[in-house]
């Protein structure tokens, strides 16, 4: 088990990164791909940019609190990083965006973010004092 959640989160680390990244060098590109029917122009595309930069930290905190043996602490960090696309595909969801994207997409990587942070935190429980 230890080794599935350990390969889930570097997949999930590896992969925001990747997001983070494309939204950077190649915004309006890869925003196509997000599910809302519209996306900013001209000046709108820095939204985009701020985008990329929030994945990217969401990636390097995951491989931060892995590479330094903070377990624990990094199953509470993936729950609390679930609200990113469960947010995402409430969003696709509320502004008329693609439904499939919204669920098969979004609503798949929310759920792929909360068993890994429910496999890291069923590692081991805390020692009562």
């Amino acid at each position: 088990m230890k080794r599935l959640a350990t390969g889930l989160a570097v997949l999930g680390a590896l992969f925001i990164l990747y997001i983070g990244i494309s939204y950077l060098l190649n915004p309006v590109g890869t925003a196509t791909g997000f599910g809302v029917p519209t996306w900013p122009t001209h000046d709108g595309t820095a939204f985009l940019a701020v985008k990329g930069v929030r994945d990217i930290a969401s990636g390097l905190v995951i491989l931060a609190l892995l590479l330094t043996g903070h377990r624990r602490a990094l199953g509470w960090a993936m729950l609390a990083l679930t609200f990113v696309p469960a947010g995402d595909m409430v969003i696709v969801l509320s502004e008329g965006g693609s439904r499939a994207v919204a669920l098969g997409v979004h609503g798949l990587t929310a759920v792929a973010v909360a068993v890994t942070a429910g496999l890291l935190l069923r590692e081991s429980t805390p020692k009562e004092i």
